[in-house]
């Protein structure tokens, strides 16, 4: 769905251009706001935060480059939420509880997201889900291992899962049901990664909750998935 997101902080950035990141960033945002994706163009960028074209062309490169760096912007303010937010999302839950909310929450993130998604892809095929290493697969492992399922192999069973939190997926359930908003998509999608969570978890004891955070490194997450 995406290029990969580095897990954990940005790299540093000259002050000049962190500032001009956060004024077009905000800038896009107002026009896909109030005009549609659609509506978004370089140089309509460019005119409306007062920079220079040159400026937009050498941070985006294309149109597409705008909406990733919004994906981006948005997935890392998401992860902060699961590592360090309140639970059941973030830490301090019972695990079974974090993965459920951690799926409903990526459901909802990725729907809410749909539009900006499919115009970052601009024509290109959406990452193959497993290709590398997603933070959705790396959470999800994590959580399992708290969780006593026996003898199943997490890290197949990880990979499924986060087989179902795909984000091309998604996006084609999403759209695919035209006769229902959003929200509604959302909480079907969510209500169905609860119940195959909870059936696969069954008769199982969850472990105590931890506060403990997957090591970041060698770890990259996408988008959708």
């Amino acid at each position: 769905m995406s290029q990969p997101v580095t897990w954990g902080s940005p790299r540093a950035e000259r002050a000049d251009a962190a500032r001009n990141r956060r004024v077009l960033l905000a800038t896009a945002r107002e026009i896909i706001g109030t005009q549609g994706a659609g509506k978004l163009t370089m140089d309509g960028l460019a005119e409306r935060a007062g920079l220079g074209k040159g400026t937009v062309y050498r941070r985006f490169g294309t149109r597409a480059g705008i909406f990733q760096a919004l994906l981006d912007d948005d997935e890392r303010h998401f992860q902060e939420q699961v590592f360090s937010g309140p639970p059941p999302l973030g830490p301090g839950a019972p695990p079974l509880d974090r993965l459920i909310a951690y799926g409903r929450a990526r459901t909802v993130f990725l729907i809410g997201h749909r539009e900006i998604a499919r115009a970052a892809l601009d024509g290109r095929e959406p990452v193959p889900a497993g290709s590398q290493t997603p933070m959705s697969r790396v959470h999800i492992r994590f959580l399992l291992g708290q969780i006593c399922l026996g003898s199943a192999d997490l890290d197949v069973l990880a990979t499924q899962l986060t087989a179902a939190l795909d984000g091309p997926l998604l996006l084609y359930l999403s759209s695919a049901t035209l006769s229902r908003t959003a929200p509604q998509v959302a909480e079907r999608l969510g209500s169905g990664w609860e119940d195959l969570v909870r059936r696969v978890c069954a008769q199982t004891v969850a472990g105590p909750p931890s506060d403990e955070i997957p090591p970041p490194t060698a770890a990259t997450g996408h988008i959708g998935a």
